[in-house]
């Protein structure tokens, strides 16, 4: 089977592997659809933070063997497969803290998600890590369980109210999501701000209230004069940008909220006048992640039609494809959300 990994800086092979046995309590996936993430981009292009190279954690696909002690699932069935589970009785996990969890960062489709074929280990499959999708749900949809998840988890960190206003650094696949999310949440004003103008009119297809050009020197006012002067309620960074999360915190209002979502690079540094979130009184929050109580919640999400993440998608490769794929995804070049299929 052929499976894509990280060879290098800006490399990737995609090599022949052996064909997975499985063990009682695991389960083997064949991969129909896997989502190319921004962190997947880090760990080839970047300087990813963390200890984990593997590719591809937004894979969906189809059973095609269980082992003699999993209970609740058959060959056949289409899944959605979470890459990562914690353990729940754990401090971390009792406080909310769930990707926290040190057996969260343990526990890892093998070979990885970007695979012809992947194992979902024992704990994974026990612990709520396979979510079956209905008939009706594609398996491209099924590939943007996960990122949503991660937004859906940010929300829940966030104080707002019916009514208010957003403002969305990076509008890209996640970006959007958030925007979508905002929509759903009735937010009154949604302004979306990149350096990319394809993307920033691809976000104009969902009616936000502006598009704001990251390099325009009258963005701030611009923020400002379509909120009284008060500036916006949230500000969700989605981009790895440390420039962009030093307009977010200019841009929120007194008593507002910031989230930083965007994986940064690693020694990524930013020079913050404290006095300046004191005296705002700014609540600023980082959200990595998502457990699989998030992922249940934005499958329902999906599968209910609140939320459209098929508007996405731009672009398909297969999984031979891997490197011009990731390129591609680098460039932003006419693209939104990237999908491998096998």
């Amino acid at each position: 089977m052929k499976t894509a990994v990280v060879n290098g800086p800006s490399s990737i092979s995609v090599n022949d592997t052996p064909m997975p046995s499985i063990d009682a309590g695991e389960i083997l996936i064949e991969m129909q659809a896997c989502g190319i993430c921004g962190s997947d981009l880090e760990k080839v292009f970047g300087h990813y933070g963390n200890q984990s190279m593997r590719l591809g954690h937004e894979p969906a696909g189809i059973i095609l063997d269980v082992g003699s002690k999993v209970t609740g699932f058959q060959k056949g069935d289409r899944v959605f497969t979470h890459h990562h589970v914690p353990c729940y009785s754990c401090t971390l996990c009792t406080h909310g803290n769930e990707t926290m969890c040190k057996k969260y960062s343990e526990t890892n489709l093998s070979p990885c998600g970007l695979s012809e074929q992947y194992i979902v280990p024992s704990w994974n499959v026990s612990h709520g890590g396979v979510l079956k999708i209905s008939n009706s749900t594609t398996f491209e949809e099924a590939a943007m369980i996960e990122p949503l998840a991660c937004c859906v988890r940010a929300w829940s960190k966030c104080n707002y109210k019916e009514g208010d206003t957003a403002a969305v650094f990076g509008v890209g696949p996640t970006g959007m999501m958030h925007i979508m999310l905002a929509q759903a949440k009735h937010f009154s004003k949604i302004f979306c701000i990149d350096v990319n103008d394809f993307r920033l009119d691809f976000a104009k297809k969902f009616n936000v209230t502006d598009t704001i050009n990251a390099v325009d020197t009258n963005r701030f006012e611009k923020i400002s004069a379509s909120t009284d002067g008060i500036g916006v309620d949230v500000a969700i960074v989605a981009t790895s940008s440390m420039t962009a999360l030093e307009d977010a915190i200019e841009m929120v209002r007194k008593g507002g909220t910031v989230i930083m979502f965007g994986v940064p690079s690693k020694g990524a540094e930013l020079n913050l006048d404290m006095c300046k979130i004191y005296n705002k009184e700014i609540t600023l929050k980082t959200s990595y992640a998502a457990s699989d109580a998030d992922t249940k919640e934005a499958l329902d999400m999906i599968e209910s039609g609140k939320i459209d993440t098929k508007r996405l998608i731009t672009h398909r490769y297969t999984i031979t494809e891997s490197q011009k794929a990731f390129e591609h995804a680098k460039s932003g070049d006419g693209v939104m959300k990237i999908i491998i299929t096998k």
